[in-house]
């Protein structure tokens, strides 16, 4: 068996590669990534180096590829959009399709699809229901992303499934989504909130309580990147995912109102109520742990202590600012 991985110098193929490499069910098999700005510098890996929207790049890297797993992504970047998420998945798509030894096709898609905390829903998000991209280009390639694989599911009858995660974290990347400093993630500050405000809470240590659109705790969905790995072990060369469209996300989603109150007992850290226009929802993730055996382990108590016990190093990186 031979793997394709695209995006796999990012946070999930990073943290990929070392349990695909330590899990036993894949211990025959080889591994192929094609990648394009970034190179990963490995010995199990075969690099192939090229753009997505060279389809003559896409075919060589197809090459005996039994299954593929595809992670690359641009945020909001209507430049690369196209490229990467249109052309690119329709040029790996037709190399699947044509190729001979191809198996498994694997989407890592995001719960910018349903619109996650833009758009209300009046039950939790199953796999069913309807798609709402938020306003700019990522969510509204992410949904493409989705109906193009459905569509050549059903047009060619391809084995092809889609793993669909909101805000993937690791490390302390929570804590900096809770910053007024220094800020991972959103909502940006600066459209709910004055520069001095800001300020003010920055000082002061403080942490946001966010309210939704009708002044309830907003609950929005996490997935630790540990159990986003998991799910995709458990779906490669898994007979269950053909045809198949996954949430993976926490049990319960994240309750701004418990993060405070936990981080308040553990830290003493002061919580600031912040209204905003967003609203909460809740995606259900029954199917994956039905069909896949799927559990995540990380729950909101735990992505908190993850994140305040972890110590970044002088040269790992900072986080760049994401529209999520």
């Amino acid at each position: 068996m031979k793997l394709l991985i695209t995006g796999l110098t990012g946070k999930v193929g990073s943290n990929f590669l070392p349990g695909f490499l330590a899990a036993e069910k894949f211990s025959g098999w080889s591994l192929r990534a094609l990648c394009n700005n970034r190179v990963i510098e490995h010995p199990a890996a075969e690099i192939v180096r090229g753009s997505l929207a060279d389809a003559q790049t896409v075919y060589a890297a197809m090459d005996g590829v039994t299954h593929v797993l595809h992670m690359a992504a641009v945020k909001e970047s209507p430049d690369l959009a196209i490229d990467v998420g249109v052309k690119g998945l329709f040029n790996l798509l037709e190399a699947f399709r044509a190729s001979k030894t191809a198996k498994q096709f694997v989407l890592i898609g995001g719960d910018c699809s349903v619109g996650h905390i833009f758009h209300p829903y009046d039950a939790p998000i199953t796999e069913n229901s309807p798609r709402r991209a938020y306003p700019g280009c990522y969510a509204l390639i992410k949904v493409i992303e989705e109906v193009m694989l459905e569509q050549y599911r059903i047009q060619y009858g391809i084995n092809a499934c889609c793993l669909r995660a909101p805000w993937i974290m690791e490390k302390d990347d929570f804590r900096y989504v809770l910053s007024f400093r220094d800020q991972f993630g959103g909502p940006a500050w600066n459209e709910l909130l004055s520069p001095e405000e800001i300020a003010r809470h920055a000082e002061a240590g403080a942490i946001p309580l966010l309210r939704d659109a009708g002044g309830a705790p907003l609950k929005r969905n996490f997935i630790h990147v540990s159990d986003l790995v998991s799910a995709i072990l458990l779906t490669l060369d898994n007979p269950a995912t053909d045809g198949e469209l996954f949430n993976i996300a926490m049990d319960v989603p994240l309750d701004y109102a418990g993060v405070a109150a936990q981080l308040k007992a553990s830290h003493g850290l002061p919580a600031v109520e912040i209204s905003t226009p967003y609203h909460s929802n809740w995606l259900d993730n029954t199917k994956a742990k039905m069909l896949l055996g799927w559990r995540p382990v990380v729950d909101s108590e735990l992505l908190i202590q993850r994140a305040w016990a972890y110590s970044r190093a002088p040269d790992d990186p900072r986080r760049v600012w994401y529209p999520g």
